[in-house]
């Protein structure tokens, strides 16, 4: 569960999943000297680390496997060791549980039962945990014992023997001659130093790791005495150590790790897994084997939403840019080996000059620009537009843009006239009116008026022209509003899902979290977005805004009926929740529009978002939006809204263009207001487009052929989108094999949900194409789901 902070967090429910670890609580759980510090420290760090959020490139569950020294664990997580066995049956009840995840579980030299036995309980090659004793020959016993166990490897403990702590054992099944100890550091050398590990790893052919290293120079050194792998306490030593080993070289953080974005945090600092103890032993305290594995599945799930939160398809993805708030990587210490290709340090920012060159071009780095450029969202568009460039012949679903054949290029000198003309009727001198077209104006908009009289002829929304910001777009107007409403770390914005990406695209570039609510086949359910609202709440979050396309929306087509939007209106007040009401299409469609929320909105709960795209012209490239809501100042002044978007605009585009907002004045002018007189036409013409599509598809793919095959759509009644679902995975491969094979495009609806999902859902756009290109885009649509159906 992702937190305020971008962590990700248990449900606190009362089972095992709802105890808290503290640091401080004294435990038989133990990996490393000064365990108790570096646990406290560790988890000091992880609390200040968040993640962040992205979007993922792959279809499918994240992948939490990874290979360590040869072997596939389920997920980077080694079952820490028990120094003393705080009930019957513990040691097997902790390897039984981890091997029963997939997991390696690591068990002490002291261990109550014999090695063979833990390893046959295990079904994973358990570790042992080893130490330096004052006896060598029983360091060298342990090791070949666990050795013709079947064990993975060894771990030997460095540092002081003040530093260990160990708890009393009954009797040690694999020390010979050994009874109860009450002290089994009294067994052990005052120090193991680098003479113990070259002798530990003569005695041995399993794999060394070493427990205690603390600098990048010792972990050089490690390698060099024959480790294989090492154990770090320091989580901010991580990137240091990690540039100081080889890559193949494991390296695993003990210490502070108590949930799945912990996990997640140790790997993108260099980690290659992490070392379970604390929660492990709380676990088997509560429930036994049944606790360790409700501990250990809890974890696991946990990394794979913190995974799925912050874009990361696998493990070995996981590098320093999906920390949100901890410190920048550390710098390599001088003598270290080569940085991990996936977590070393940053490279320097500029080339060397060649000699000679006194002006070598600097070459920045992705990994040092936003985290937003690596998003895919942002590559969706330059996809779908490299497939078409390459495929010309193919007939296009893709865009959604409006049909151009309704424009009439001398029409935009007489909308500029009408305007021109408007402003000397008001009684502006002509210089004046120069003014008002060869300068910046008003940062608002200077149409506000013949906008505020359209929206009430046309929408029935009546706003005093003062709550309208004239936008460049309506994307400007996003970012105008994301940018004012949201305003920390905690503030969450909330979307439909599948979602318009201008909307996450804006929120990534601004580093808002995005939390998506399932859309169903009749729009945004009240219930779901309720459980949304409070499930954030629980999580300390605050929900802000909800932003929704109530009239066939982008990219499903579904509409909101008038009984849902008046539901939606008064959850959103009860909650306190503003909604940013996007409907871009109702003008362009057949049929009596249902009203905006905006003009049913009696408590100034919606903040409307328009554009003149899709009704005057997408070049003009004007929207608007509506925030007539108060603002009180600190001096107890009140406001608009819409007075605060103007600031945050004057320090973006300034404004709007003027020669923009003139033609687009100048056409509203010569309809008396009325938009939708403008657009008869143009919806006529979109509303034949969406029904010979459905006509043709009802043709092709008749209710007996569809239901074999496992394809279905819905019926969208205006717009420009529909929904087909198909019975394969609906990615770029299959598009471009779409394309190149078949000569049809379409848009996956993968692009659209910002959690994941609509793996097998292609969009349809209808409003570009022509009656002749649906007939035979259509057929060869058909003909590629038939194939594709087919294909292994």
């Amino acid at each position: 569960m992702v937190s305020s902070d971008g962590r990700v967090r248990a449900v606190r429910d009362g089972s095992i999943r709802g105890i808290e670890y503290g640091d401080t609580e004294s435990s038989s759980a133990d990996f490393s000297p000064a365990a108790e510090f570096a646990g406290t420290t560790n988890r000091e760090m992880f609390e200040r680390t968040g993640l962040r959020q992205g979007v993922r490139r792959s279809p499918g569950p994240p992948e939490t496997a990874v290979k360590i020294l040869g072997r596939l664990w389920s997920a980077p997580l080694l079952v820490g060791p028990l120094a003393a066995a705080p009930r019957p049956g513990a040691e097997l009840a902790v390897v039984r549980a981890g091997g029963a995840a997939g997991l390696s579980a690591v068990v002490s030299a002291f261990a109550e039962r014999t090695f063979g036995e833990l390893s046959s309980a295990a079904g994973v090659p358990p570790w042992l945990r080893t130490y330096s004793f004052q006896e060598p020959g029983t360091g060298r016993a342990l090791a070949r014992r666990a050795e013709e166990a079947g064990f993975g490897a060894v771990v030997l403990a460095l540092g002081d023997r003040d530093d260990i702590r160990l708890g009393p054992v009954a009797a040690p099944a694999n020390l010979a001659d050994t009874g109860p100890i009450t002290d089994a550091r009294r067994l052990l050398d005052a120090h193991t130093d680098w003479a113990a590990v070259g002798r530990l790893r003569a005695a041995t052919e399993l794999p060394l790791l070493l427990c205690g290293v603390h600098t990048a120079a010792d972990a050089a050194r490690a390698v060099d005495a024959g480790a294989d792998g090492i154990v770090v306490t320091d989580l901010a030593a991580l990137p240091r150590i990690r540039a100081a080993v080889a890559d193949g070289c494991p390296l695993l953080l003990s210490g502070g790790v108590r949930r799945g974005a912990d996990v997640l945090t140790a790997l993108a600092s260099g980690a290659d897994a992490v070392v379970v103890g604390r929660p492990v032993l709380q676990g088997l305290r509560a429930k036994g084997r049944a606790g360790v594995t409700e501990t250990l599945s809890a974890l696991v799930q946990e990394l794979t939403e913190a995974m799925a939160f912050t874009g990361t398809d696998t493990v070995a993805d996981a590098g320093p840019d999906v920390i949100r708030t901890a410190a920048g990587p550390a710098r390599p210490e001088t003598g270290t080996r080569p940085a991990h290709p996936a977590h070393g340090p940053r490279e320097p920012r500029t080339e060397t000059p060649s000699p000679g060159d006194t002006a070598a071009p600097r070459a920045l780095r992705r990994s040092d620009l936003h985290a937003s450029l690596s998003d895919p969202v942002l590559d969706t568009m330059t996809f779908l537009n490299e497939v078409t460039l390459r495929h010309p012949d193919a007939i296009s679903f893709a865009p959604g843009r409006p049909y151009d054949g309704f424009f009439d290029t001398e029409q935009i000198f007489r909308h500029l006239r009408t305007y021109l003309d408007h402003l000397a009727e008001q009684g502006s001198s002509p210089q004046q009116i120069r003014t008002a077209m060869y300068q910046y104006g008003p940062t608002a908009g200077q149409i506000r008026e013949i906008i505020t009289d359209a929206l009430r002829a046309d929408e029935g929304i009546d706003v005093p022209a003062e709550s309208i910001v004239v936008t460049v777009g309506a994307q400007e107007a996003m970012l105008l509003v994301l940018r004012a409403l949201i305003t920390g770390p905690d503030d969450v914005l909330l979307v439909a899902s599948p979602c318009y990406v201008g909307i996450t695209g804006a929120a990534r570039l601004l580093d808002i979290a995005v939390t998506p609510v399932e859309e169903r086949e009749n729009g945004l359910a009240c219930a779901d977005l309720e459980s949304a609202i409070l499930r954030e709440r629980a999580r300390g979050r605050r929900p802000c805004a909800l932003y929704v396309v109530p009239d066939h929306s982008n990219p499903s087509g579904t509409t909101l009926d008038e009984r849902g939007r008046a539901d939606l209106l008064e959850l959103a007040h009860r909650h306190g929740l503003l909604v940013l009401e996007d409907s871009p299409y109702r003008l362009v469609s057949p049929g009596p529009p249902l009203p905006t929320l905006k003009s049913m909105d009696r408590t100034r709960t919606v903040v409307h978002l328009g554009s003149f795209s899709k009704t005057v012209f997408p070049g003009a490239r004007v929207g608007f939006v509506i925030a007539d809501q108060p603002v009180l100042d600190d001096a107890g002044r009140t406001h608009l809204l819409a007075d605060e978007l103007a600031r945050i605009k004057s320090m973006v585009t300034v404004n709007t263009s003027s020669l923009s907002q003139a033609a687009v004045a100048g056409t509203l002018l010569s309809a008396d207001g009325r938009v939708s007189d403008l657009t008869t036409a143009a919806a006529a013409y979109y509303g034949d487009a969406m029904r010979a599509t459905l006509r043709e598809l009802d043709a092709r793919l008749p209710a007996a052929r569809r239901e074999a095959l496992g394809v279905r759509w819905n019926e969208p009644t205006g717009g420009f989108f529909l929904t087909v679902r198909v019975p394969f995975q609906a990615d770029n491969g299959a598009l471009t094999r779409s394309a190149q094979d078949f000569g049809v495009i379409w848009t996956p609806m993968t692009y659209f949900y910002p959690a994941g999902g609509g793996f097998d859902g292609i969009r349809l756009s209808t409003s570009y194409l022509t009656p002749a290109e649906i007939t035979e885009g259509t057929a060869r649509l058909v003909r590629f789901i038939e194939a594709e159906a087919e294909r292994p």
